[in-house]
């Protein structure tokens, strides 16, 4: 909000939803800032637990509606955390600290909603602090490598490119998935490291490799957020030597919708550099064809959701039928994701994909091992 609008309208949205939320409290109750966006209100003397709940949910429905200041129409949303007070020994300290773990959760299950404190949190909570540790030392310990997922189009006869995937070798629990740790590592800041490892060690890669395969790496919606962005990946591409045509950065719809002006900005930079950007996931967002509007994309990439559905389920075709239909009238690849039989190949091929990338034609492999990971078309056996 600060870096779209500037600081003066943030804060006059600040001192907005402030006025919203004291006018759902009750004399008695406590307001307080406490950093950043965050608020913490103490509710004294409740009747009952349920209590807390109303006025939760009467705190989530008082925010909804949009604020008008300077003439631009705001609209944000409003997560709870709830921690009850058992006994006088509970100190403020471990309430907040409660109440904050029950804001994660909310959080994590999809915003606009309270949760209430549960023991299991705390546990979650110190789980999520040793991997956070681990993390760290993964980053300096260089635990930390790339594997690298092929992609074809429809002749099937040669790798266009590839996808780096993150992959974290734990000393002692082994290969960690990205599911796993990126979370932790967006929450926490660490993805700007991450995502700079990310992004160099696929070009320096990448430039070894004979040919001009394309090397597409994913960016997190936070690395948006960090100004120097576009001087990471400017750094990538001049340390590795790398054409900027052969990089592919993969965004999903998130980041058109966080910061939209900033981050269609950071967008056009990287394309005016050269570099190719391709919208993930596409389909399972928000509202995926205003997106189409806002920025040239040069790929799409269809969800593996709907490849995996379009044999049981009409809406799933329809929607595949409709994104390559629509890629072709404005001149943009797709790229089918997850494809993992014959028959699907033969099927999307049918309906118009481009490109496609999926186990039947290999699983990611560290670079070393990657040529290793295709197989033409015409042999007997694919690699899984």
């Amino acid at each position: 909000m600060n870096d779209a609008l500037g600081h003066q309208i943030g804060d006059e949205l600040l001192r907005g939803i402030a006025k919203r939320l004291r006018f759902v409290l009750r004399e008695q109750d406590t307001l307080a800032r406490v950093g950043g966006d965050e608020f913490a209100i103490v509710l004294p003397n409740l009747p009952y637990l349920e209590k807390a709940h109303q006025i939760a949910q009467r705190l989530i429905e008082a925010v909804k509606p949009p604020i008008n200041i300077e003439g631009h129409s705001l609209t944000v949303g409003l997560s709870v955390g709830i921690a009850m007070a058992e006994s006088s020994e509970d100190s403020p300290d471990h309430l907040l600290r409660c109440a904050d773990m029950a804001l994660y959760e909310a959080k994590r299950n999809g915003r606009n909603r309270y949760e209430v404190f549960r023991v299991e949190m705390d546990e979650a909570a110190r789980k999520r602090r040793d991997i956070e540790l681990d993390l760290r030392e993964a980053i300096t310990g260089k635990q930390l490598r790339l594997y690298y997922q092929p992609i074809t189009d429809s002749a099937h006869n040669e790798i266009i490119g590839y996808e780096a995937l993150m992959r974290w070798n734990h000393p002692v629990n082994g290969l960690i998935m990205p599911m796993d740790f990126i979370p932790i590592a967006e929450e926490t800041g660490l993805i700007h490291s991450i995502g700079a490892f990310a992004l160099h060690e696929a070009c320096r890669e990448a430039a070894s490799w004979v040919g001009q395969q394309t090397i597409a790496v994913n960016l997190s919606p936070v690395q948006f957020k960090n100004s120097a962005l576009l001087s990471v990946i400017e750094a990538a591409l001049t340390e590795s030597g790398l054409a900027p045509h052969r990089l592919e950065v993969e965004i999903t719809e998130s980041v058109l919708l966080d910061s939209n002006h900033s981050n269609v900005a950071t967008l056009e930079k990287l394309k005016a550099l050269g570099v190719r950007i391709a919208l993930d996931d596409f389909g399972t967002g928000y509202s995926s064809l205003s997106y189409l509007r806002s920025f040239p994309f040069d790929k799409i990439k269809i969800d593996k959701s709907f490849i995996n559905d379009m044999q049981d389920s009409r809406e799933a075709l329809a929607i595949i039928r409709a994104i390559t239909g629509m890629s072709r009238s404005l001149d943009i690849q797709t790229t089918a994701e997850g494809v993992e039989t014959d028959e699907q190949f033969r099927r999307l091929k049918e309906e118009g994909c481009s490109l496609f990338q999926g186990y039947y034609f290999g699983r990611p492999q560290p670079s070393e091992s990657r040529l290793t990971g295709f197989t033409p078309v015409d042999a007997s056996l694919h690699f899984t």
